[in-house]
């Protein structure tokens, strides 16, 4: 089993996704080169990267991002989201973009996040009939791209993100059934749509590529609870059932720290301090306690 590192664990050097409608206040303060010879030194072994963390969008630039992931032995694993209105366009593609950019950069794994909208109450919307024309929508689009990936030798895999059950990942994976065609792990997402996040790791386990292993903290507070980033091993989500579970699927042999944190935005030198500073005990929490190697 390999360690790498989901991008957005340095989501406060300016590499990743803005999401949730958050904008860093500062410019990015990392290319794309630098990431990788840092995580060299953490003892990382690869990068889960959405197309923020490029420096370029052009096949020269791509081509030096696989010969230096190549080198330095680092996998590579590409992350982007079907096009909608909603969330950040900037890593937003067409299937067969997005897996030109992979195939480009010498990924081998191509994360894919549906982009649903849920209606509401969320807790009662699994298989909602709006739902379920989304959810065909996504069939259709995957299934037309198929023939490009079988070329490329691509794995995609449909994220459970803060859109999906985990059952209607299931649900596309079935209506496409195409050995290519699998599902990534988000340890935490499955809370954001009332499911139990380690019953949605059960439920994907045995069809995923790939995953986030994120960890997360619940804080309660007099006007609810706040679901806050957490370093991994450091949260309240049951982080040794996760590895356990994952691990069973022989066809996943990678590990991708992901970190959302909370960070002080007052300095931005604190900021990203705060955010190497958990990243390294996440590295320390697989490697010690868990055992990943």
């Amino acid at each position: 089993m390999r360690l790498g590192m989901h991008t957005y664990s340095l989501y406060h050097h300016g590499v990743a996704e803005d999401w949730a409608g958050f904008e860093l206040p500062w410019e990015r303060q990392m290319t794309l080169f630098e990431m990788m010879d840092y995580i060299k030194t953490l003892g990382l072994e690869g990068l889960h990267l959405d197309a923020k963390a490029l420096d370029r969008m052009d096949p020269a630039y791509f081509e030096q991002v696989r010969q230096y992931a190549q080198d330095r032995d680092l996998y590579l694993e590409f992350n982007f989201a079907l096009k909608s209105g909603n969330y950040d366009a900037a890593v937003q593609f067409d299937i067969q973009e997005g897996v030109t950019i992979a195939h480009g950069i010498g990924a081998d794994i191509t994360k894919v996040g549906m982009n649903l909208k849920r209606p509401r109450p969320v807790a009662a919307g699994k298989f909602h009939p709006e739902m379920m024309t989304q959810l065909e929508n996504v069939v259709q689009k995957v299934t037309a791209a198929l023939d490009m990936v079988e070329k490329t030798g691509m794995k995609l895999a449909l994220e459970n993100h803060t859109d999906a059950f985990s059952e209607e990942v299931l649900w596309v994976l079935d209506r496409i059934d195409h050995p290519l065609v699998g599902a990534c792990i988000d340890t935490v997402n499955g809370i954001h749509v009332t499911e139990n996040p380690i019953t949605a790791v059960e439920n994907l386990a045995p069809r995923a590529f790939t995953n986030h292993f994120r960890d997360n903290k619940i804080v309660i507070t007099p006007w609810g609870l706040k679901f806050t980033g957490a370093a991994v091993g450091e949260g309240d989500l049951d982080m040794k059932r996760a590895w356990e579970l994952i691990r069973q699927n022989p066809d996943m042999n990678r590990i991708n720290i992901e970190l959302d944190l909370d960070c002080p935005l007052e300095s931005m030198e604190a900021a990203m301090a705060f955010e190497r500073a958990a990243l390294e005990r996440s590295v320390a929490y697989c490697r010690d306690v868990l055992e990943i190697c």
